[in-house]
């Protein structure tokens, strides 16, 4: 594939960037170098870890960078170095500031997951579900100084599944962002793929996710409960505690039956679902992670071989 940009860098980090990453790679295209975040501390041992983008950045033998910020001029040395045509962003994580953004000739170009200028920010797949959105989408976006507010070069729609989890809809949305990168980059003077202003109205915006919103509570909607339960699973699992027991609810979905029961009350386990009371409907938990021992996810059927004492009906679960 053949492009007007002549060299490519690209910033990114997570593996929905490492995703539009590899596609770069994969149709040939000049990528000079990658930028990506410090390696960070993670899981028990909080040990350092490389982001997917460094990964594979240093598989495919790439110039990599991982400046803390861009703002102050030592920090760009790397990326000036690297002389950009264009810089190809998805789920960096850093602000660009000014600096960055008119280095290159073309610009910098984003992938960013969602319809903008709905739910612009850091979270825009989860909270997108979290709302109930029917569907959503990529905007390969041009940017400028404001938060995800530069002209959109081209959208691609995809519908919301009713139990699709949001690690599965993110997967679903980096494949399709690649795609619709990789129509831009073939033609960027292209009629169609010249940015456009983003509408004025329906601005929403897709705040940060937080421990906070993965607290398990009963006392709300069962729809929403299982909408944010869907939409964390498994990059945030939604907690439940039982006793001093933590349950981590992985699938779920609702039924609006009414409950003659408090909230969190073990209504009934059997073979298809975990049914527990909540403020208003039913939550039907269909996979969860009971973090006991060797703790590994579990369908319902998996729940009543292993757990139906433990859940039997009349166990209280509560938020933690």
């Amino acid at each position: 594939m053949t492009t007007t940009a002549t060299r490519i860098v690209f910033a990114g980090s997570p593996t929905f960037a490492a995703t539009i990453l590899d596609a770069l790679l994969e149709a040939s295209l000049p990528v000079v170098g990658v930028l990506t975040q410090p390696d960070r501390p993670a899981g028990r041992g909080r040990r350092l870890t490389a982001s997917p983008v460094k990964h594979l950045a240093l598989e495919r033998g790439l110039p990599l960078a991982q400046p803390p910020g861009l703002r102050r001029a030592h920090n760009r040395a790397a990326l000036e170095a690297m002389a950009p045509d264009l810089l190809v962003v998805a789920a960096y994580g850093l602000l660009l500031p000014s600096e960055v953004l008119t280095l290159p000739r073309h610009g910098c170009l984003n992938v960013h997951a969602s319809l903008l200028p709905r739910w612009r920010g850091a979270a825009p797949v989860e909270r997108a579900m979290m709302a109930g959105d029917e569907e959503t989408g990529v905007s390969i976006m041009q940017m400028d100084e404001g938060l995800d507010t530069g002209p959109v070069r081209r959208f691609e729609r995809i519908p919301i599944g009713p139990l699709v989890t949001g690690g599965v809809l993110e997967t679903q949305l980096a494949t399709l962002g690649a795609t619709a990168l990789l129509e831009v980059l073939e033609d960027l003077d292209a009629p169609a793929h010249q940015p456009r202003p983003q509408a004025s109205l329906g601005v929403t915006h897709a705040a940060k996710l937080t421990r906070q919103d993965a607290q398990a509570t009963f006392e709300e909607d069962a729809a929403a409960l299982a909408r944010r339960i869907r939409a964390l699973s498994p990059r945030l699992p939604v907690t439940a505690g039982l006793g001093d027991l933590r349950i981590r609810l992985l699938l779920a979905d609702h039924e609006d039956a009414r409950a003659e029961a408090a909230p969190g009350t073990v209504l009934s386990l059997d073979r298809d679902a975990l049914r527990v009371a909540c403020g208003r409907g039913v939550l039907r938990v269909l996979r969860a992670q009971v973090m006991k021992g060797k703790a590994r996810e579990l369908d319902a059927a998996e729940l009543v071989n292993g757990f139906a004492t433990l859940l039997a009906p009349g166990a209280r679960l509560h938020g933690v």
